[in-house]
């Protein structure tokens, strides 16, 4: 029986219930005997997506998330396996001969949404809960908003309406970015410092309503940023995004009441 952790406590983790093909109902036992289920946040019923990652490699040397999650290691790591299933949890690793950092993606479609995981990083490492529409076709990739946290600080950032529109981006790749953009990237985007312990488990909410994402760590606000692209009606995609080394479990999304 394997311990687990949620923003509203710890568990000694039963069983699951598999409902559907992508939604998942993970069973508790607390302490005082009683079934519960990790409760929807106030406002947001409806479950999404669930996975707690209690499942193991047919074969440790092929890479095999499972539960339809998709990597980019074929496309920009030579086909080197970068991402891990481990006690219990996801791993991800950037190789050395990858040319972009690691991009672990799940297809869920919301607008406003909550999303709750835990994560672990070490000195150097960060994680980027990058928030995707791939057929919006004014910004690179389909790119809309991230949040990325380090031992040391987060940042917020609308990538639409900012870094990632496709004629800020393409003068950033030539270098010839203008003060205005320059100006106009500032403004999409805030940084906020933190003191988090490295190697040690975390618990990440992040809360888009509106125009407006707000990011809460260990159950205490870490930050919030308003921008217009934020309110993107139609995310579709979310990607785990590494740079070097994160540990991801227990990731839980809620959106509204269709």
């Amino acid at each position: 029986m394997r311990h687990a952790h949620f923003l509203g406590g710890s568990y000694d983790l039963c069983f699951k219930v598999l409902v559907g093909p992508a939604l998942f109902f993970a069973v508790m036992l607390g302490t005082s005997g009683v079934l519960t289920a990790s409760e929807p946040p106030a406002g947001f019923p409806e479950r999404l997506f669930t996975d707690h990652f209690d499942r193991e490699e047919a074969d440790p040397a092929i890479e095999q998330p499972g539960q339809n999650w998709g990597t980019n290691s074929r496309s920009r790591a030579q086909g080197v396996k970068q991402v891990f299933l481990r006690d219990g949890a996801m791993f991800i690793k950037m190789a050395d001969v990858a040319d972009h950092g690691v991009s672990v993606t799940q297809d869920v479609a919301f607008d406003d949404v909550v999303i709750r995981l835990r994560f672990k990083l070490g000195e150097g490492d960060d994680l980027g809960i990058n928030i995707a529409d791939m057929q919006e076709k004014s910004v690179h990739a389909g790119h809309i908003c991230m949040p990325r946290i380090r031992l040391g600080g987060l940042e917020l950032r609308d990538l639409k309406t900012g870094r990632m529109r496709l004629d800020v981006r393409e003068r950033s790749k030539a270098k010839t970015l203008t003060d205005e953009d320059k100006r106009l990237i500032a403004a999409k985007e805030t940084r906020i410092p933190l003191d988090l312990t490295a190697d040690a488990w975390h618990d990440l909410e992040i809360r888009i309503v509106g125009d407006t994402m707000t990011v809460s760590i260990d159950g205490t606000t870490a930050g919030s940023f308003s921008s217009p692209g934020i309110d993107h009606p139609t995310k579709s995609r979310i990607r785990l995004a590494v740079n070097r080394e994160a540990w991801v479990d227990d990731i839980e999304i809620f959106g509204k009441a269709s």
